[in-house]
């Protein structure tokens, strides 16, 4: 990529801020009901097919891609690519896939749903609630903090982090509060609310947390608060299958081979290790899309609990890798493009990457919906997968200048 390219990717990645972020939540209103006071651009129709054109062609970055864009201002609906490799049939529109980190916003909303039926204090220690599995050392953690990554609990991390290893192992799995004991054995990162490090480990937690307070499993409490009330057919929680059931497009990855060349592997079916509640779920474009439009529309979490989704962290609260302003609320992140505040959520699973993002005008209504499904063959790089930059640039407009 050229240098401008660079920048913006990295701007793009991981949802980090490229500029100022709102700090109000959008009116509980439906989406449709009203005019936006602000327009963004019409929908660059030309622009979104030229983003995903390349999918599925030989040396592409992406084997296929599904796109949906709504609001207010106009959609769109687009797909390109192959369903695999060794058919070359076209890909499927509506195909399910991994949503990657996707997942983090329902684990976001069901915790601050209990918050709004006063069984969870956001201010309250997460040892208050789950007192065997966090130790005193982290007993100053608040839930809140749990859910917008400042906690200071440390990552838990792989003997190898290295493609082949994790191949090698990738039908593995990992009782979420091992990992959690593991985690919490470790000296933090930091005091509790002192810096931003966005992280699986936070949400481990906020999913057991579910369970201890429910007394019901994470998978079923999600059907029951968020799936079957909004009609999400599509979506669900693997567990221990590492199939994607249903329909659904391949996804693969580059490994490198020891004579330097590279090679595509089918990594479609793969477990869910120690994603837990931070990263299982399974879903199409349209149901992330319906559930986009629910949540930002007050239907999902309401009044100071929908609020917390989109409310960053106090200004003097920096990253701890980048040490740029925290960017992460409950849930979802924001970032400045083409001249409005974006918020939204990306993910990443092994040959798949995923989105949900929109902007909200000052009346509430949402002048513009994504939701892209790309199937990348880096979808675990350290830069965004071109293809996914260039449909949420194609989507929104570029970054602001910092």
């Amino acid at each position: 990529m050229n240098t401008r390219t660079t920048l913006i990717a990295a701007a793009l990645a991981l949802g980090i801020s490229a500029g100022p972020a709102l700090a109000v939540p959008p009116a509980p209103v439906a989406a449709a009901s009203r005019t936006a006071a602000h327009q963004t651009a019409p929908v660059d129709t030309a622009a979104l097919r030229a983003a995903i054109a390349g999918a599925g062609k030989p040396g592409a970055d992406a084997t296929a891609a599904l796109v949906r864009v709504g609001g207010t201002e106009g959609g769109w609906l687009g797909s390109a690519g192959v369903h695999d490799l060794t058919s070359s049939t076209p890909a499927d529109p509506d195909a399910r896939f991994r949503a990657g980190s996707v997942t983090k916003v329902f684990t976001a909303a069901m915790v601050l749903q209990l918050a709004g039926e006063g069984r969870v204090d956001l201010n309250r220690p997460a040892r208050a609630y789950l007192p065997d599995l966090i130790p005193a050392a982290y007993g100053k953690v608040t839930v809140r903090q749990l859910l917008s990554h400042t906690s200071g609990i440390p990552s838990v991390g792989s003997p190898d982090d290295s493609p082949e290893y994790l191949y090698a192992h990738r039908f593995e799995s990992r009782d979420p509060a091992d990992v959690v004991r593991e985690a919490t054995a470790q000296k933090p990162d930091f005091a509790p609310g002192a810096k931003q490090h966005y992280d699986n480990i936070g949400y481990t937690v906020a999913g057991l947390l579910i369970e201890r307070v429910t007394g019901d499993a994470y998978a079923h409490q999600l059907a029951t608060r968020i799936l079957r009330p909004l009609h999400l057919a599509n979506t669900y929680v693997p567990g221990a299958d590492p199939a994607i059931r249903g329909p659904h497009n391949h996804g693969y990855q580059v490994f490198t081979k020891p004579d330097g060349s590279t090679e595509l592997r089918d990594v479609t079916v793969w477990g869910a290790g120690d994603t837990f509640a931070a990263g299982d779920l399974i879903s199409t474009t349209a149901d992330l899309e319906r559930f986009t439009r629910a949540l930002f529309t007050g239907q999902v979490v309401r009044g100071p609990q929908l609020k917390e989704m989109f409310t960053l962290p106090d200004a003097s609260v920096r990253d701890m890798r980048t040490g740029k302003p925290a960017a992460y609320s409950a849930g979802l992140s924001t970032m400045r493009l083409g001249g409005h505040d974006v918020w939204g959520k990306t993910g990443g699973r092994w040959g798949y990457n995923t989105a949900i993002a929109a902007t909200v005008s000052p009346t509430g209504a949402l002048s513009r919906t994504l939701v892209y499904s790309v199937n990348s063959t880096d979808a675990k790089g350290s830069d965004m997968n071109p293809t996914a930059m260039h449909v949420m640039i194609a989507a929104f407009g570029a970054p602001d200048p910092a």
